[in-house]
């Protein structure tokens, strides 16, 4: 399929592949199916299983797991950064750069870090 159109055939080709895979699948999901999917009527009924809910609808919840939250998304983050940088750290020519700005980023890591200790965040009482 070469010329100006063959890239449109391809994409049809493809298009006309996934419609019929598409097709397919339903149409065989609805010939293999059981003729009753649920005989005794209690299994359409929902089921919910645990606790009866006692008192109103609303609770408090403390802000400090949201603060685990948020410093475990930090820590994530920074060990994503850390990746990249450690494969192109010995690349020539991107020693002298990649360890300053590394310096910089775990600076301010350490920065957020240290205010949360000095704030006592990350005591858990």
């Amino acid at each position: 399929m070469t010329g100006y159109l063959g890239s449109y055939a391809t994409l049809g080709l493809l298009l006309l592949a996934s419609v019929l895979f598409f097709v397919t699948a339903f149409s065989a999901n609805r010939v293999l199916r059981p003729g009753r999917p649920a005989d005794p009527w209690g299994k359409r009924t929902s089921y919910e299983c645990g606790l009866d809910p006692v008192g109103g609808d609303w609770a408090q919840m403390q802000i400090r797991y949201y603060v685990y939250a948020y410093l475990y998304v930090l820590f994530a983050v920074e060990a994503v950064f850390l990746f990249p940088w450690a494969l192109v750290f010995d690349r020539p020519g991107f020693g002298v750069t990649t360890v300053v700005e590394m310096a910089v980023f775990i600076a301010v890591v350490a920065l957020g870090i240290l205010y949360a200790w000095r704030k006592n965040i990350l005591r858990w009482t």
